[in-house]
């Protein structure tokens, strides 16, 4: 058996081979003739052939295409071909001879926007800085040239290229967010501002993301009043967070762990628990309801209908608006693939895949949600409660005050005096009371008597002793420093000299006879 198998094959091959001969000969007799014809067509054809002209590459050099023989062109040019090999020194310093050597040259202001392009495609911190520098200057010298959005797009793109991840520091992200919004509102009619309205989605994105994490980790501590300030700033601010649904459930859930706390608190009256359980679960409700009017297409909607009926409350339907712009926002998000989380590991960067495509950013931050807000918040939520069963008090009287004490501060004033008119004339009457000379007449129903003689008059002033004619005579002699000056000739007095021998000085007094022997 084993041999007729072999016998089988051989014969088969060698059936194939006589099969294939004569084909092959018949290509090759093709391929012969062909290459005789290509040979005939090449001795007809020219010899050398007319190249093909490369297009300019219009992104590296916005001016390729002009066609100039102008020192300043070919200097721009060469300084283009050496930024687009890498050697920006050099082109830094063509570009900086175009300014020096021609002012006046119509391309200086390519010129000095392509420096700074030198400083941002060597990378690097320091010089990410000088490019900043050089396009500021640029908007400042040509603020309004076209390629001043161009610039104020680079400056933003230097902040965003050196954002880093949601949980480390969020300070370039921030600084780009501003300059996206700044370039939006300075260059509302540039044909950039749609390519800064989505870089403004993606800043927004991870600063939303950092923000939500931090509300997510104070929710699993049970913090719920730091929780709450975090998280109704990101549902306030980035309404495009690709995880605003699961923010607002979040949101609920805070409220809804406040009411528990209000039902096992310890101390606090019947009725004022269930005031403030009824509060705190209407602010749960009213945040689950925002989810399905908001994000109806969200992938949690379906857990925030779940604790509307967990909480025997109404679901709300979503209006064919709110369903249009949901969808929408869903459908310009990209997932997030395998290979997404891979390279999330092990770059630098963010990952914005999730950001939406759709959709006006903020430009303007609203005010932000604060603990202290909160707590506030909190503080007034137990004093309506308590308050809420009580009467109002009633106005008490003002206490006036007594003889001997100050006028108090809510003390009603006094009424004006009444001036009347005599009954005869329109005039004003005035008249005036003197006091009586005689005696105060005693009060006969009195209860204590005055003490004392009805009539007393007061006894006539003293008259004080008069001063003596002279005080504190010195007499001459006394006191040689004071003794009687001297007058000149010219009528000037003459200063009389002091007696200086018992006063202390500091100047040493030259001795006398035997006293030069005394050391002392």
């Amino acid at each position: 058996m084993n041999r007729l198998s072999f016998k089988i094959v051989v014969f088969a091959l060698f059936a194939l081979f006589l099969s294939g001969g004569p084909a092959q000969a018949q290509d090759q007799n093709a391929a012969g003739n062909q290459k005789t014809a290509q040979n005939q067509d090449d001795v007809r054809a020219p010899r050398y052939k007319k190249k093909k002209k490369k297009p300019y590459d219009l992104n590296a050099n916005p001016l390729a295409g002009v066609q100039s023989k102008q020192p300043d062109k070919e200097l721009y040019d060469k300084a283009m071909v050496a930024m687009k090999k890498g050697r920006y020194d050099v082109a830094r310093l063509d570009l900086q001879t175009l300014l020096n050597t021609y002012p006046e040259s119509e391309y200086r202001m390519r010129a000095k926007l392509s420096v700074g392009d030198t400083w941002f495609k060597e990378g690097g911190s320091a010089a990410l800085t000088q490019a900043e520098a050089e396009y500021e200057d640029f908007i400042t010298f040509f603020p309004n040239a076209p390629e001043a959005a161009e610039a104020k797009m680079k400056v933003a793109d230097i902040y965003y290229q050196q954002m880093e991840k949601p949980d480390r520091d969020y300070s370039n992200a921030q600084q780009a967010e501003k300059e996206y919004r700044d370039m939006i509102n300075m260059f509302p009619d540039s044909t950039l501002v749609p390519r800064a309205k989505q870089r403004l989605r993606d800043v927004q994105e991870v600063l939303a993301e950092r923000e939500f994490q931090i509300g997510s980790y104070y929710l699993s501590r049970e913090d719920f009043v730091a929780s709450i300030a975090r998280l109704e700033t990101v549902a306030d601010t980035y309404p495009l967070y690709s995880r605003s649904d699961q923010v607002l459930i979040d949101i609920g859930d805070a409220y809804a762990g406040e009411a528990h706390n209000v039902l096992i608190a310890n101390g606090l009256p019947g009725a004022v628990r269930e005031r403030m359980h009824t509060i705190y679960e209407d602010k749960a409700a009213e945040a689950y309801d925002k989810v399905i009017t908001r994000y109806p297409m969200a992938p949690h909607v379906e857990d925030a209908r779940d604790r509307l009926v967990a909480m025997n409350r109404p679901v709300p339907e979503p209006s064919e608006s709110a369903i249009a712009e949901s969808d929408a926002e869903e459908r310009s998000r990209q997932p997030l693939h395998f290979t997404d989380r891979t390279l999330d590991i092990i770059k630098r960067g963010p990952t914005v895949v999730e950001a939406v495509h759709v959709g006006e950013p903020t430009l303007e931050d609203p005010k932000r949600t604060l603990s202290t807000d909160v707590s506030n918040q909190n503080k007034t939520i137990f004093v309506n409660a308590i308050n809420a069963g009580r009467p109002p008090a009633p106005a008490t009287a003002v206490q006036p005050t007594g003889p001997n004490e100050p006028p108090r501060s809510d003390q009603p004033s006094t009424a004006p005096l009444q001036m009347q008119a005599p009954g005869g004339g329109t005039g004003v009457g005035v008249e005036v009371v003197s006091a009586p000379n005689g005696p105060a007449q005693s009060d006969p129903n009195a209860l204590v008597k005055s003490v004392g003689p009805t009539n007393n008059a007061l006894p006539a002033a003293e008259k004080p002793t008069e001063a003596p004619l002279q005080v504190n005579d010195i007499k001459t002699g006394e006191n040689p420093a004071q003794a009687t000056t001297e007058t000149k000739a010219n009528g000037k007095t003459k200063k009389p000299k002091a007696n200086l021998g018992d006063e202390s000085s500091s100047k040493k007094k030259k001795k006398k006879g035997l006293d030069k022997l005394n050391p002392f």
